[in-house]
């Protein structure tokens, strides 16, 4: 959900475990992966008995059932062994199933491992870290750059087709609806705000639909 992502910025946030004038530099990844933030934070707070560690991970309106799942967890973990394991599994599962109701999104259980995101995301995290977002720019216009370049290649190579070559016509628009919707998706991404990482409640989501 990044290992690199985690170290700087998990790691940042638990720098200071008592709490006071904590780095908050959340780290962006697969919150539903055991190697996620979310899993890795529930880790850390189990072991120290603070909740507080992943209470920013859940709305306000959550976070009695998050703090009721804690303590059952903190208790059981007390039998050790087996009875500790399963108990932290449902801990990290009802921690990630909130989190990503907050979020708008399905819980569909805890995945092993996060998949690869490219240098974005690590990128834009050291940025929060350095207090320099240019490499983050960097990366994004290189990115953007290939893609973009590539996607008008291929339509402009053949948009010169005869009237009458359906089949050259058909070639033309399998690469003009990639292109144009690469640059489309390009222009929302940039002018359109991010969603916040709580979802804004049902009627946010219905007035986007309406759009």
């Amino acid at each position: 959900m990044l290992l690199a992502l985690m170290a700087l910025g998990v790691d940042a946030w638990l720098g200071d475990t008592a709490g006071a004038g904590a780095l908050l530099v959340f780290a962006l990844a697969h919150c539903d992966t055991l190697d996620g933030p979310v899993v890795s934070l529930a880790r850390r707070a189990l072991e120290s008995g603070n909740v507080n560690l992943v209470l920013p991970w859940v709305r306000e309106s959550d976070e009695a059932e998050i703090r009721e799942a804690f303590a059952h967890a903190v208790a059981v973990r007390k039998l050790g062994g087996q009875a500790k394991a399963l108990a932290d599994r449902h801990f990290f599962e009802t921690l990630v199933r909130v989190h990503r109701a907050g979020e708008g999104a399905p819980y569909t259980g805890l995945k092993p491992a996060a998949p690869d995101l490219g240098p974005a995301i690590p990128a834009a995290d050291r940025a929060l870290k350095d207090g320099a977002v240019e490499k983050v720019l960097e990366v994004l216009n290189d990115a953007i750059r290939k893609g973009l370049r590539e996607h008008f290649h291929a339509a402009f190579v053949r948009k010169d087709f005869a009237l009458d070559d359906v089949k050259a016509g058909r070639k033309y628009v399998e690469a003009y609806v990639p292109y144009i919707h690469f640059v489309e998706r390009l222009w929302q991404a940039a002018s359109t705000p991010a969603h916040g990482h709580h979802a804004q409640g049902a009627e946010a989501e219905q007035a986007e639909h309406h759009h």
